[in-house]
């Protein structure tokens, strides 16, 4: 059965805005460094593309480091900028701790699993990043079954859910293997990084706020393990079953 806890009110209202706050910068500074990266290279005239991922290219492995941060068009980068900004900023906001291992994670395993076994051919762009963010997202809303967890895996999924078919082969000159890379590793990190922010502080129903039965008691009433209640453990008797 999905837990979906309704999140209480922050204890520490400070705390929550630093967080949104963070949520709201540090992917927008992400997406500056891409335009701004760009915008270098169209000044220059220079082609960058060489710094993209060479597929069992010695040279070419520097691309698994450098190749989200190269653009072949403006039209490029603003098919990826805008899903980065707005996947980071979901996903750094739901999942603070987890989306700091997951980010890195996608950046290297992503085009790692480019260089080996991609076709032949630079590899380029960010959008390995976005299709691992949307994966990761889902997926750790799935195993969290919270509220907010859920509440953004349906969001994400609404906005970018056409990003789906990116993992399969479709258009010659869009690396897919990189979507696809990047979705697996961005599914493998919310499988299994789902613990590592804590859930949300559920909210108690005001039934219960004022119900003296002690915890343990009405844990064991949750669980329907009605029968190792003791009579008389609360004042209502929330044991009897008739």
């Amino acid at each position: 059965m999905m837990n979906l806890r309704r999140p209480a009110p922050p204890t520490d209202p400070r705390a929550e805005r630093e967080r949104i706050r963070r949520a709201l910068i540090w992917p927008l500074l992400g997406a500056g460094i891409l335009i701004a990266i760009h915008a270098l290279q169209e000044l220059t005239g220079g082609d960058w593309s060489r710094l993209g991922i060479l597929p069992r290219d010695a040279v070419g492995a520097l691309g698994i480091i450098t190749s989200p941060l190269i653009h072949g068009s403006w039209g490029h980068l603003l098919a990826n900028v805008p899903t980065l900004w707005v996947l980071g900023m979901l996903t750094l906001y739901g999942f603070p701790r987890a989306t700091r291992v997951a980010v890195p994670l996608i950046w290297l395993m992503g085009g790692l699993g480019v260089w080996l076994f991609a076709r032949e051919g630079l590899h380029i762009g960010a959008s390995g990043l976005t299709h691992g963010l949307m994966f990761f997202a889902v997926v750790i809303g799935i195993r969290r079954r919270d509220a907010l967890s859920i509440a953004l895996a349906i969001i994400i999924l609404f906005l970018y859910g056409s990003m789906l078919w990116g993992v399969f082969p479709s258009t010659p000159r869009v690396s897919f293997e990189a979507h696809l890379f990047g979705a697996v590793v961005g599914a493998v990190c919310g499988w299994f990084l789902y613990r590592r922010d804590p859930l949300p502080r559920a909210r108690r129903p005001a039934w219960e706020e004022d119900d003296d039965t002690d915890p343990e008691t009405l844990r064991k009433i949750e669980q329907g393990r009605l029968d190792e209640i003791e009579p008389g453990k609360s004042s209502d008797e929330p044991w009897r079953r008739d």
